[in-house]
């Protein structure tokens, strides 16, 4: 059952960005950032959570998930540190996805070749 409900919500979470770049003028970049700060105002909130609950990977995983993951963070370092949890929090929480982004990135142009569009 879990992964019929990760296969839910990260598909409807695909279909909403769908819907986006199908219907409407925003470019990619402009929704993925969409979907990030969604994450993040719906974890900020408490409405993002009962969905990691639910939906377990296929919510973690999306754009919104990494914006969860900021808020989340964000939260628990004001709780220990005070202010500057404000500035390390989200940064802690994403620092291992980021770093995992960026290798993998840098291997990718190291065996692919890359160029520039013309």
């Amino acid at each position: 059952m879990e992964y019929l409900q990760a296969f839910l919500v990260g598909g409807i979470l695909c279909l909403i960005g769908q819907i986006l770049v199908d219907k409407t003028n925003l470019t990619p970049a402009r929704i993925l950032v969409c979907y990030v700060v969604a994450g993040v105002i719906l974890g900020a909130v408490g409405l993002y959570g009962p969905l990691v609950e639910f939906g377990g990977a296929g919510a973690t995983v999306p754009l919104t998930g990494f914006g969860y993951s900021l808020a989340k963070g964000v939260r628990q370092a004001v709780a220990q540190e005070g202010f500057m949890g404000i500035f390390l929090g989200g940064m802690r929480a994403t620092a291992g996805g980021v770093t995992v982004a960026i290798v993998a990135a840098f291997l990718a142009s190291l065996i692919f070749r890359p160029k520039d569009k013309a």
